[in-house]
């Protein structure tokens, strides 16, 4: 099973299936492994620290973006822990009934929300954080100081080159065209041929 393989078998597949594509392998490695990096180290921590808080990755990711940056609007709060609007407000419901979050009417703005931690949300990020923080050093002891500055240095750069150019890409790579259509639609429009 694909789950069952070790990075290196997996990366051993992929060469022998694309040895001779004219593809960047390096730069596949590089966007390969941050995928899996990440859902190693968020699998990791949900186990090892949120779990026995009964809180999943993202209600911390909510509480930690409104811990940091303190009294905010929905909307940013969502933008900051990259989720919909829909996800946080179903993940802020969750957390308003355990008393951790509190909503409150923007002051000049009453469409717009305003999400704040409670005395009790505060409390607990006091408690859960230095825990993730200890795993954030356990999944990374492989790494020196200058290894994780350096990581975390070109994966900002990764970040900056989507956020800066991402958009501007992606219309040049439709060049006008309207996207194609979705698979299903082809195959129901098949059918209705045939």
């Amino acid at each position: 099973m694909p789950g069952q393989r070790s990075i290196t078998e997996a990366e051993k597949l992929v060469e022998a299936k694309l040895g001779g594509t004219p593809v960047s392998h390096e730069r596949m490695a590089v966007v390969a492994n941050i995928y899996r990096a990440a859902a190693a180290v968020r699998q990791h921590l949900e186990n090892a620290v949120l779990r026995s808080s009964d809180l999943t990755w993202t209600a911390f990711v909510v509480l930690w973006v409104i811990w940091i940056w303190g009294e905010s609007e929905s909307r940013h709060v969502a933008e900051e822990a990259g989720i919909s609007k829909g996800t946080l407000t179903g993940v802020i419901r969750t957390l308003e009934l355990r008393g951790l979050v509190r909503r409150s009417e923007h002051p000049s703005d009453g469409r717009l929300l305003l999400l704040s931690l409670t005395g009790e949300g505060e409390e607990l990020m006091r408690r859960v954080f230095p825990d993730f923080n200890a795993e954030e050093s356990f999944v990374t002891s492989r790494l020196d100081d200058d290894a994780c500055r350096a990581l975390a240095t070109g994966l900002r750069q990764v970040v900056l080159q989507v956020e800066e150019n991402g958009e501007e890409r992606r219309l040049a790579l439709l060049d006008g065209a309207k996207p194609a259509p979705r698979r299903s639609g082809r195959r129901r429009q098949a059918t209705r041929e045939g």
